[in-house]
């Protein structure tokens, strides 16, 4: 396996960890603590690896040079009906993709401060980090079930709504399997801007 392979996997893997992480704070402070009761609120990513979505599936898009990286980590669990105020679900939600959104900026502002001529597996590395992570939020932000987009409009909806989102939710795997395949691509022109924006290099 080669170096590559290794670090994207790495970085790919904390990055959704800390996602996670940031969803079951964002629980807490608003009053379910049920994700820090099940032990998850830790960076330790042992208690967060999901073996298909964390190895499997990264591994898969790499070695097909499928031309994007994202994976996924167990999801914290959080129960809604313990969440202080109207939109604690939708605060839930966002606290995932702002965390990666954070993490991109952070590493974009690396990339910026070390001059003309940084490193070159500095730069590898951080570029990795910032790519990953702006993948991470935009997609985790696009509004279909089981993905936090979701979370967040449904919050903004009228209750009678319910039942589209349930039924969305059942066949939630299949959407956003079919939005990777189809819809993927139009997302990519946004990622490269992002990119460019935080770190002044053209994708």
């Amino acid at each position: 396996m080669s170096i590559d392979v290794i670090f994207s996997i790495a970085i790919l893997i904390m990055s959704v960890v800390v996602h996670e992480v940031s969803h079951g704070f964002a629980a807490n402070y608003l009053g379910d603590p049920t994700a820090r009761l099940a032990g998850r609120l830790s960076l330790n990513p042992l208690p967060h690896i999901d073996p298909v979505g964390s190895v499997l599936v990264p591994l898969l898009l790499f070695f097909t040079n499928a031309g994007v990286m994202f994976g996924w980590a167990k999801p914290v669990p959080v129960n809604p009906y313990n969440l202080r105020g109207k939109y604690g679900e939708a605060i839930v939600a966002a606290a995932g993709p702002l965390s990666n959104i954070g993490i991109a900026i952070i590493f974009g502002l690396l990339i910026r401060l070390a001059g003309e001529l940084p490193p070159a597996t500095f730069l590898n590395i951080t570029i990795l980090v910032v790519v990953i992570n702006i993948m991470l939020a935009i997609f985790n932000l696009v509004p279909v079930p089981p993905l936090d987009g979701s979370k967040i409009l449904f919050a903004f909806l009228p209750y009678h709504l319910a039942n589209i989102r349930e039924s969305l939710e059942r066949w939630g795997f299949f959407i956003v399997l079919i939005f990777i395949v189809f819809l993927w691509q139009y997302l990519t022109p946004v990622i490269g801007a992002v990119f460019t924006l935080l770190t002044g290099i053209r994708f």
